[in-house]
């Protein structure tokens, strides 16, 4: 592996956390941030990544619930997946 492929790699965009995950990284800001221990810059900081965590948790129920709709209507009653608008799975 050369030094450009390692470049390429390191500047690809991190994988969002699974919803389970980032569930309970915002339940820990949450905590941190009701702790009162915090500075008010460390305060800003983490509730800055809670609205950050909370709008790509509400993205992922956004695109299951999709999911969800295109299983419930798909033809004759049968149960399939389907690929929705950019997304490979």
């Amino acid at each position: 592996m050369g030094p450009l492929s390692l470049t390429i790699e390191y500047m690809s965009a991190p994988t969002p956390p699974s919803f389970d995950d980032g569930l309970d990284r915002l339940e820990a800001l949450v905590q941190q941030l009701e702790g009162g221990n915090l500075s008010l810059e460390d305060a800003l900081l983490r509730f800055e990544d809670g609205i950050t965590l909370s709008k790509g948790l509400q993205q992922q129920l956004a695109d299951a619930h999709r999911r969800v709709e295109v299983l419930k209507q798909s033809l004759g009653g049968e149960y399939r997946a389907e690929a929705l608008d950019g997304d490979n799975a």
